[in-house]
This record gives structure tokens, sequence and C-alpha cells, in this order.
């Protein structure tokens, strides 16, 4: 691949990445990962590193589901990015220019891929994984270097978002709950309602309504009150889903939409659904690949087979 530099050993050495232009102001981040032979960090200077001690299929010595695509997330701030090692199975955070961080060396291995999901926090500090029996598996905080027990004594939570600013989380159980990063609860709500986000002010999720897979209309859900907004219909082109639903840290409403070319962000109205378009996401032609704040399965991110031609 042309692109193809030497920043990979620059990357895999942990030596600072050097050679960027004099005039560039705008610090280089990750735009999206992708697997071909292995997994690669495509950069937003158009830059393609590769990570080859990240692991891209569990295999019998590491996993009992030999053969599963091995989970390689981005955080939401495209500066950290996450993946099973190959060389031992761990799970492990690193930074452009960092070196790898463990984050827990006996519950996060190679051997739960397939049996749990990680999620990262936008600022990549904090990991917790949804799990095929109910509860959660792993949560984890990275600045502290903790791994923290379920709240209450019980792992029957789900997951549901980190607010944007990474410092709270929102879990169901018996009851929706807002947790701070030291899991102490701060807001409790009874409610038969699913949101799919979280917003800055720590009091309103978004509650995506209609059948899974086909979102077109949402609902604001106050976490103090219980109320809830009229539903609004997203404005979205004909063929198109919500298939991530987000605040940013204004606390404005984002959607993301797998398209026929790739993923679509919008900027969405709360008051009357109008979308705007932010940009699109060229897919590129990669067997897998990731956006910074996906979580490890979303629509567009495995290349869907095509029908044999008749």
């Amino acid at each position: 691949m042309e692109l193809r530099t030497v920043l990979a050993t620059l990357l895999l050495t942990a030596v600072t990445l050097t050679g960027q232009p004099a005039a560039a102001a705008t610090p280089v981040t990750i735009a999206y990962a992708q697997r071909t032979q292995t997994w690669e960090l495509v950069l937003t200077n158009g830059d393609v590193v590769e990570v080859p001690e990240a692991l891209t299929v569990a295999t019998e010595d590491l996993s009992i589901n030999a053969g599963a695509r091995a989970p390689f997330l981005v955080s939401g701030d495209r500066r950290h990015f996450f993946y099973f090692r190959k060389s031992d199975g761990l799970f492990v955070e690193r930074t452009l220019n960092g070196k790898e961080r463990v984050v827990s060396r006996k519950r996060l291995t190679a051997s739960s891929i397939y049996e749990e999901w990680p999620v990262v926090s936008d600022d990549g500090s904090y990991v917790v994984t949804e799990t095929s029996a109910p509860g959660l598996g792993v949560i984890a905080d990275l600045r502290k270097g903790k791994v923290l027990p379920p709240p209450g004594g019980t792992d029957a939570w789900s997951f549901v978002g980190f607010s944007p600013d990474s410092k709270r989380l929102l879990l169901v159980g018996e009851r929706l709950t807002v947790f701070d990063r030291g899991l102490r609860a701060r807001m409790r709500l009874k409610t038969r309602l699913h949101p799919m986000a979280l917003a800055n002010d720590y009091l309103t999720a978004a509650v995506p309504v209609g059948t899974s897979g086909k979102f077109r209309k949402l609902r604001l859900l106050n976490l103090r009150t219980g109320h809830t907004s009229g539903t609004v219909t997203v404005r979205l082109p004909r063929g198109q889903y919500i298939d991530d639903l987000d605040f940013d840290q204004a606390g404005r409403m984002t959607v993301r939409s797998e398209t026929r070319t790739g993923v679509a962000i919008y900027r969405v109205s709360k008051a009357t659904g109008k979308a705007t378009l932010l940009r699109t996401i060229a897919r590129p032609d990669a067997e897998v690949w990731v956006l910074p704040g996906d979580s490890t399965y979303e629509p567009w991110t495995e290349r869907k087979s095509k029908a044999p031609q008749e």
C-alpha cells in the first residue's frame, strides 16, 4: 500500500512519531482502523500504521471460540486503541506514541472473545464489558489502574452508555441508574424505557422508538422526573436508520447511519427531528473496519458478502 510508511516501526517501538509538516496545526489522530492481513490504523494525515501485535481472530490456544473475530476498538477522542494481544491474549490499551497498558490480567483475555464485548469511554480511560450471560464482565478504570466490582454486589446490570465527558455511566438493572466512575449511584429511575445515550447534563437520555435495527424515531427521557418528550421522527434519507445515537459535548444530538458506501453522521434537532449532514465516511476496501467510538459490532463493521452472480 503506497501510504504505508516507517511510522509502523516507530509506533511498535513506542518512539515518538516524527516527520509531520511543520505547518500542521492539527495533531495527527486515528481516522479509523481496518483489518486486511493484520490490523491497521489509518491516521488523519493519510498514513497507515500496522499493528501486528493485535489478534485478528481467536485462536485455539487462546480462546474457546477459535475463528471468531477479535475485537479492535478506537476511543471516541481518536487517541487510544484497544486489542487482544497475540502473544498472551491479554486486552491492552495504547496511544500512537505510547506503550501497551494491560486492562486486566486475570479477567479480560482472549478466552472471552465472543463471550464478552468490550466498550470504551470517549477518553479511552474506562472499559466495560458486556457479556453473553446476564450482567457485566469487567469494569476497569485505567486512570486509577483498578478493576471495580459490580455495583451493589450484583452482576445483574446491562450497560447503556457513557456520558460524552466520560464522567458518568448509565446502567440498567431493577432501575435505570447513573453512576460516577467510582460506581457510586448518582441518580435512579424506575422505567420500562431503554435509552441508548446519556447527555453531559447527566439528566437527559435519548430513547429510540420503533423496531430494533430500523429505528427512525426517538424520545428524550428526564432521568430525574421520569418525564419524556413527545416522539420525534428523525428525517433521515430513505433507507437509512438510527444505527448509533449519541450526544456531543455541547448536548446536541448526533446520529450515525449506515449508507451504501459507508457511514453518514448527522446532527439532529431535538424539537423537529431535522437531520443536518455533518460528514460522510467512505468504507475502505477492507474485510473489517472500525470507526472511533464504535462498539465491538456495528452494522457497518464487517463487509457484507456479495450475492453470487447468475
